[in-house]
């Protein structure tokens, strides 16, 4: 019977560093919230200027997740290729380069093209930001660490919605100003983000010992060794081995339940404006006060669900996420005459409750692919759940336009319910265990129970 080794990082208390490293870590999901929410209040300006049509307000709705289409795919297999640590900055920088170019965008095909580069960089940073600080989380807190990177999402998406929405007053040019202000948080970051170590996992998984050994020591003490942390043997990414036996069904798992938990998410936030107003939420600033409120109802249900995901576990918060969700778009769907009172009430109950999923859409990819395949494991899943989430940005204009908001909500709801039996028969419980166990192959699992029995 194989006998558990120490492991340091799993095993360690939580410090000063991964406080900071957290914190730093989570800079990168607000500017992605930021960057991806502001476009909901700049298309209203936007129309005034240029005079888009429904096809180009589906597309810039939709173009940065277009863009992150592509670089989760490319940039998730190069952090396993060539580290964490390097590119952990070098994305921020298109970040600003791209934050201001959309300032001299003289037409809307020139923002487009943009807002598909800066997808592409967004992209990048989900593999990249979650990679490192998983690998560097310790068990008992891992679930919260990597939960607030997703917290920090729905927060840059929140004082996206309250800047536009004090940004709206300034004319027909408002939306240069809007989509122009991420450059500043993003300074913020980079400087934030400087002396950044790499992971020690992903140096062991390249075989490069030494440099592993001199960051462990730094961060864990002179003590230290390299048998405090395990450590397989070097190998290679591959996308391929995630569709292997060993990892097919967890590959498939997380693509479903990120999927059918981010299309209507996805479109709701991007249209929460023009959603409030077909429910006739239109009198003043209802609806954008209205979008601003429900962006920060999000955050807070991110919030509770970050505090219970170490305690009631993975499984169970993804399946009763799910539950709650579909009641509330369920009652979108079969009252939409009622009150405003109501109305606003089911759209607060909906994101509150999604809070809970969406707490795990960083959590399980990082923890259920060993390192050599993290990156790319999660990169890979950014990148079909994206294909989900423009889609649903995309055709939720045109299906308000065809069939009515009622019915709409109800789609919405059927995608959820999907999403819920999804959880129910296929979610795995990660609580408790360290990323080695997490992420152990399910050939692997099987050998140590018959070792167990043999013993």
């Amino acid at each position: 019977m194989s006998t558990k080794a120490r492991n340091i990082v799993d095993d360690s208390p939580l410090t000063k560093f991964h406080m900071k490293l957290t914190i730093f870590t989570a800079g990168g999901p607000f500017l992605d919230g930021y960057i991806l929410s502001i476009v909901a209040m700049a298309l209203i300006p936007l129309n005034q200027s240029f005079e888009i049509n429904g096809l180009w307000n589906g597309l810039l709705g939709s173009s940065a997740l277009i863009g992150i289409f592509i670089g989760g795919i490319i940039f998730g297999y190069l952090t396993d290729r060539v580290g964490r640590e390097s590119m952990y900055r070098l994305d921020l920088i298109a970040f600003l380069v791209l934050s201001i170019l959309q300032i001299f965008a003289t037409n809307v095909e020139q923002l487009f093209i943009i807002r598909v580069l800066l997808g592409i960089a967004i992209g990048a940073d989900y593999p990249i930001a979650t990679s490192l600080l998983t690998e560097f989380a310790p068990k008992k807190y891992r679930g919260k660490m990597i939960g607030f990177l997703t917290i920090s999402w729905y927060l840059g998406a929140t004082v996206a919605y309250f800047a536009g929405y004090f940004l709206l007053n300034l004319g027909p040019d408002a939306w240069k100003w809007m989509l122009g202000s991420s450059a500043i948080p993003t300074i913020i970051v980079i400087l934030m983000r400087l002396n950044t170590p790499e992971s020690p996992r992903w140096l062991l998984s390249k075989g490069q010992k030494e440099k592993a050994l001199r960051i462990m020591k730094n961060i864990y003490g002179e003590s230290t060794t390299l048998e405090d942390i395990p450590s397989g043997p070097v190998q290679k990414p591959s996308l391929m081995k995630l569709f292997s036996p060993a990892y097919r069904k967890r590959t498939i798992f997380v693509m479903l339940f990120w999927n059918f938990q981010l299309i209507p998410m996805f479109a709701i936030y991007t249209f929460a404006p023009t959603l409030l107003e077909t429910f006739n939420l239109n009198k003043g600033d209802l609806s954008h006060i209205g979008s601003a409120l429900i962006s920060f109802m999000f955050l807070i249900g991110c919030t509770v669900s970050m505090f219970f995901i170490d305690r009631i576990g993975r499984r169970s918060l993804c399946i009763g996420g799910f539950f709650f969700t579909t009641i509330a778009l369920l009652g979108l769907g079969l009252a939409p005459e009622a009150s405003s009172w109501i109305i606003v009430g089911l759209f607060f109950m909906y994101a509150f409750f999604a809070g809970a999923p969406a707490i795990l859409e960083w959590a399980y990819p990082n923890e259920l692919f060993p390192t050599e395949i993290r990156g790319t494991a999660v990169g890979f899943a950014t990148t079909v759940t994206r294909i989900g989430a423009s889609v649903g940005t995309f055709g939720l204009p045109i299906a308000l336009a065809t069939f009515g908001v009622g019915p709409t909500m109800l789609i919405a709801a059927g995608l959820n319910v999907i999403g819920l039996l999804v959880s129910v028969f296929m979610a795995p419980e990660t609580k408790n265990l360290s990323l080695e166990e997490a992420s152990q192959d399910e050939a692997s699992k099987m050998d140590e129970k018959e070792d167990v029995s043999n013993y």
